[in-house]
């Protein structure tokens, strides 16, 4: 990726440029301290003078009202604030009409930002004010107040807090009275420049100190740059939040927002004061300090596939390589690329009127429909269908341009939604809702409705990335979620009214990823590089799991690495520095699972004899189990020597009916609840009190002994053998109320236990079918 950049021959500016912002995607206005506002139209080439302004005025900072807040167009749209050195702020429409000017500070008024939603202004001045107005240019409150000029300001994602530079040091403060205030140093100089994303909530920096650095929203340094030659002057994240635009004394830099840089342009331009990205990402716009104004286009974005090489070339022309013969097609559009992804064997790219559909089998004839938005901010892929998030809403299409449906809950927020905050399967769409980072809604895609019985999943601490597993049944579906503590959750989709088990997987986990073809999940935590080869063996299994994983040392990814692809065996990582690494897992974990999807018990056991792999049989063992296929089972736990499971699925295929083999498969994984249900709703009420009894769940075994009248003294007697192995005496009201006047005895509760047995044994030879076996599929 890199940067095209414009300049004119002469500029049109006599002095220094001091601000720049966008009205559409192709025209901007700029302000110079030769008291002109200019306007460029970047389709016709064109620069002409809007205003002219009073002398006395010298702009410093230029913000555009927002444009359009959730979809809706706002009418305010057309006007900008300035700031200016006399003290004062300035309401200017788009045709360069001063419509209000406001006193507002002491000195210079060095920045004004609008919060997104158009509510509310925060000025900012030499006098160390910081002033919250109206959009109508009253004053609200002044909410701090210092010793030393603020030079920069930003909004809070969800503007109820206030990032501001205070000398070296970076100041949040919440909009609220009491609450805390963050504050440390974050430059060795005075800092110029901040900027917050709202979609990925990290800040930029950029002081004296020639050094431009990216933190988190608690002030935990993530990237710090080299020293430059001259101070950072300006920084600027664009709107997605994925790139991050820096400018210092004929310096132009474009990066990641991890930190590295993607291109560095060396511009005759003097200092860049003030960046400025267009809507949608697509170009930058620099304010110089020799009078000239600055375009740079980004270009030559790559996107990779298997043997798929896709480079965006020109604005509108991509070039695709297929690295297996060399082969290359071009692929021309109407308007400008916005955004593309290729993934599942197609290329979706949609550019600022249209979206365009390619398949990999035939690059010639595109599926093209109209966008009703314009500006796309992210596209997701599964294998059936993708996903258009635009500032109206999400939108889900399938592969033919035909729109699914367009799920929507309370308060949704699209233009704050990115990659990790969203997450899309064939039959489920999973949102992480910002107001209150720990619920995740989940729709159907076909419907767009709600899953299940349309409650969202909550967690204890908020949640950073969401990922659903690509492969499998709709009622097996898994979500996977990293919250703020960097620990892993497993827990599943489907949700009826019971609560869902959410089961901890992985400790500092940084970055996660789901095998498009299987469903396994790759991982980077803590030092260590980690595959989780099945990771619903929680759910079968919770000792199984660490059995189940693939770690190696992940010292060479360097701090902070990210998973770019998880296709196939091989799994992309990008480094701290950009640079890519590629691995290969074992391919036959993702064999396995194709054998077990397609119930090839046989292979699957075949192929675990044939790699001789711990990690393999363990997999198998949870599958089997899952499956309640205890044959497979029975051998896969043998040959990982756990002795004492193979001695209980012995127990188990000796059992008389088929209701009391699945209770005790259940109960093998751990959920008693579902057993007992089971065993209650097949009327095997003696089975339910044994296994309560086996458990030492002595209260619920004399509860469901007296609900239905049988087998009271069989709890009791037990109940006092187990006192007396102890030398205890009862203590528990219950049981004492019920002993008292009956007399126990063995040789009674043993006969009628024995008639219990043999009533199911001649319950189970009453329906012959179910004898064959007890491999029961989902």
């Amino acid at each position: 990726m890199r940067l095209k950049t414009s300049l004119l021959k002469e500029p049109k500016h006599k002095e220094l440029v001091s601000c720049v912002g966008w009205t559409t995607a192709d025209e901007l206005y700029s302000c110079s301290e030769d008291h002109q506002i200019i306007k460029w139209n970047l389709l016709t080439c064109e620069a002409t003078q809007v205003a002219k302004l009073p002398d006395d005025i010298y702009p410093i900072d230029l913000h555009w009202f927002p444009k359009s807040v959730g979809g809706k167009r706002q009418t305010q749209a057309e006007n900008f604030v300035l700031t200016s050195s006399d003290g004062k702020f300035h309401l200017i429409s788009k045709s360069g009409r001063v419509e209000k000017s406001v006193e507002a500070h002491c000195g210079a008024v060095l920045a004004g930002r609008w919060n997104y939603d158009g509510t509310a202004l925060v000025t900012v001045g030499e006098d160390g004010q910081i002033k919250i107005w109206s959009k109508s240019g009253m004053l609200r409150s002044t909410l701090a107040q210092q010793g030393t000029p603020i030079y920069s300001v930003a909004w809070g994602p969800d503007s109820e807090k206030i990032l501001y530079t205070s000398g070296k040091q970076l100041i949040i403060k919440p909009l609220q009275a009491n609450a805390k205030i963050l504050q440390w140093k974050a430059h060795d100089g005075i800092i110029l420049k901040v900027d917050w994303n709202s979609v990925n909530d990290l800040i930029l920096s950029a002081g004296e100190d020639c050094k431009y650095k990216v933190w988190d929203s608690y002030g935990r340094l993530l990237y710090s740059s080299q020293s430059h030659e001259y101070p950072i002057t300006s920084v600027a994240w664009a709107l997605d939040g994925e790139l991050f635009a820096v400018g210092s004394f004929h310096t132009l830099r474009l990066c990641d927002k991890t930190g590295w840089s993607y291109a560095l342009e060396k511009p005759n331009t003097g200092s860049l004061f003030n960046i400025a990205w267009s809507i949608d990402g697509t170009q930058i716009a620099g304010a110089c300090g020799n009078g000239h104004v600055i375009f740079a286009h980004v270009v030559e974005q790559r996107w990779v596939w298997k043997n798929y090489e896709i480079t965006l070339t020109k604005r509108r022309t991509m070039e695709v390589r297929n690295v297996l013969n060399d082969a290359v097609d071009l692929l021309e559009f109407r308007d400008r690329v916005i955004k593309a992804s290729l993934n599942y064997e197609h290329l979706v790219v949609s550019t600022s009127l249209q979206c365009y559909i390619f398949s990999t089998k035939n690059w010639n004839t595109p599926l093209i429909f109209d966008l009703k938005e314009g500006t796309v901010s992210l596209i997701l892929q599964a294998e059936r269908h993708f996903l258009l998030v635009d500032g109206g809403g999400i939108y889900l299409y399938s592969y033919e341009g035909r729109l699914i449906s367009s799920p929507k809950f309370p308060g949704m927020r699209t233009d704050i939604l990115n990659a990790q905050t969203i997450s899309l399967s064939n039959d489920t769409l999973a949102v992480r809702d910002k107001s209150d980072e720990k619920v995740i809604y989940l729709f159907e895609t076909s419907s767009g409705k709600p899953l299940g019985d349309g409650k969202p999943l909550s967690h204890k601490t908020e949640i950073l990335e969401i990922a659903l597993d690509q492969k499998g049944l709709t009622n097996e579906r898994k979500i996977v979620f990293i919250d703020k503590n960097r620990d892993l959750y497993i827990t599943s989709v489907k949700r009826f009214g019971k609560e869902q088990k959410i089961i901890k997987i992985g400790t500092m986990v940084h970055t996660l990823a789901w095998n498009d073809t299987c469903n396994i999940l790759g991982g980077v935590q803590d030092e260590r590089f980690t595959v989780w080869y099945y990771p619903n063996a929680v759910y079968v299994d919770k000792e199984l799991l660490p059995k189940t994983l693939f770690e190696k040392d992940a010292s060479e990814f360097s701090k902070n690495p990210q998973i770019v692809s998880f296709v196939g065996s091989q799994i992309t990582i990008r480094r701290a520095d950009g640079s890519l690494i590629h691995m290969n897992i074992s391919p036959y974990p993702a064999i396995l699972h194709e054998y077990v999807s397609s119930s090839k018990w046989e292979d699957a056991i075949r192929l675990c004899r044939f790699v001789k792999d711990q990690t393999l049989w363990a997999c198998l063992a949870a599958m089997a189990v899952a499956s309640k296929d205890m044959d497979t089972a029975e051998i896969a736990y043998a040959s990982i020597g756990e002795i004492d499971k193979v001695k209980y699925i012995g127990s188990i295929k000796d059992l008389p009916s088929k209701e009391s083999k699945l209770a005790h498969i259940l109960l093998f994984s751990g959920n008693i609840q579902d057993a007992e249900m089971l065993l209650l709703q097949a009327g095997l009420i003696y089975q339910a009190i044994q296994v309560n009894i086996n458990l030492y769940n002595w209260e619920r075994a004399l509860e469901l002994a007296m609900k239905h009248k049988t087998h009271v003294d069989t709890v009791l007697a037990y109940r006092q053998k187990f006192l007396d192995d102890f030398g205890k005496k009862e203590t528990n009201q219950r049981f004492l109320q019920n002993a008292e006047g009956l007399e126990v005895n063995w040789d009674k509760i043993k006969a009628k236990i024995e008639l219990e047995i043999a009533k199911e044994r001649e319950r189970a030879a009453a329906t012959p079918a179910v004898r064959a076996s007890i491999t029961i599929q989902h």
